[in-house]
């Protein structure tokens, strides 16, 4: 199972994301689920990069591990970019989930 922990400050603000596993919903190249995942969450931080000009902290592992943190330096309106990015993910991810929960799980 995919798991996704989207962590936020007190005022309800992404500051990271993580997920770690894979869905075993079909063989290796064929699992639409990890597939669909990866696009949305990879979409989402190379669109904060190439839109936003920001480099989040990024660390990617073995079982399909990736955690994101947004810096927390940003001038507001950056910030409110990237936050607008990354709630579009976590919509995607939500989409993904409400269709497929035996093989994905999001929690905030």
């Amino acid at each position: 199972m995919i798991k996704v922990t989207i962590k936020r400050d007190d005022h309800k603000l992404i500051q990271s994301f993580t997920i770690t596993g894979h869905a075993n919903f079909a063989k290796k190249g064929a699992d639409i689920v990890c597939a669909g995942v990866s696009a949305v969450s990879f979409g989402a931080v190379n669109a904060v990069m190439s839109l936003c000009h920001v480099t989040p902290d990024i660390e990617q592992g073995a079982d399909g591990f990736l955690k994101c943190s947004v810096p927390s330096n940003l001038d507001e309106s950056t910030h409110e970019k990237v936050q607008l990015l990354l709630e579009g993910m976590v919509v995607s991810l939500e989409t993904i989930e409400r269709d497929y929960g035996n093989y994905i799980t999001i929690s905030k």
